[in-house]
C-alpha cells in the first residue's frame, strides 16, 4: 500500500535535530519544584513517523531514558504516538491534534493519577517557539475537572 505524506507529516520535521533540555517539575503537593537536564535526539523514520530518544537526569539523581514516537494517520484525521520511559513500566498511547495556529500540538494519552487510586487525563502540548527552540508543557486534569500543569520543558536546538 502506497501512501502520500501529508502536509500533517512534514510538520513533525520541526522536531528532527538534537535537542538540550531543561525542565521544571511539580513533586507533589507541599513539595517545592525540582529542576532537571538532558538531551533529546529526534529523527524521521520514513516519511511518517518521528522517533525521539531522550536521556537525562531525573529529579531523584538518577538517569532516566525515553522513547517517543509520534505520527498522523490520515484515517483518523490526527496525530498519534506513544512514549515509554526506564522509569516505568506503562505504555503511553497518545491521541492528538494541532491548534489552528499550526505551532501547538497537543498529545493526550489516559495514564495513573499522582494518587494511585484511579486514572486521569494528561495533555503533553508541544509548542514550536522557533526553529531552535521548542516547549513540552505537561498537564493531568484534576477531578474537579481543572487541569494542573505539573512539568514544562524548554528544548534549545544543538544541531539539526
Amino acid at each position: 500500500m502506497h501512501t502520500d505524506p501529508a502536509p500533517e507529516h512534514a510538520w513533525l520535521r520541526h522536531l528532527i535535530g538534537r535537542w538540550r533540555y531543561t525542565a521544571d517539575c511539580l513533586m507533589g503537593p507541599d513539595q517545592p519544584r525540582r529542576t532537571f537536564t538532558g538531551i533529546e535526539t529526534a529523527r524521521m523514520l520514513g516519511d511518517f513517523w518521528l522517533i525521539a530518544e531522550g536521556e537525562g537526569e531525573m529529579p531523584d539523581g538518577d538517569t532516566g531514558r525515553s522513547l517517543l514516537t509520534i505520527g498522523f494517520d490520515p484515517a483518523r484525521g490526527g496525530y498519534t504516538g506513544t512514549w515509554v520511559g526506564s522509569m516505568m513500566t506503562r505504555l503511553w498511547v497518545y491521541e492528538g491534534r494541532m491548534d489552528e495556529s499550526g505551532r501547538e500540538l497537543t498529545l493526550a494519552a489516559e495514564g495513573p493519577d499522582f494518587s494511585g487510586t484511579g486514572m486521569a487525563l494528561y495533555h503533553d502540548i508541544h509548542r514550536i517557539e522557533s526553529e531552535d527552540r521548542r516547549l513540552v508543557v505537561s498537564k493531568v486534569r484534576m477531578p474537579d475537572g481543572s487541569w494542573q500543569e505539573f512539568m514544562t520543558a524548554v528544548y534549545t536546538r544543538i544541531s539539526a
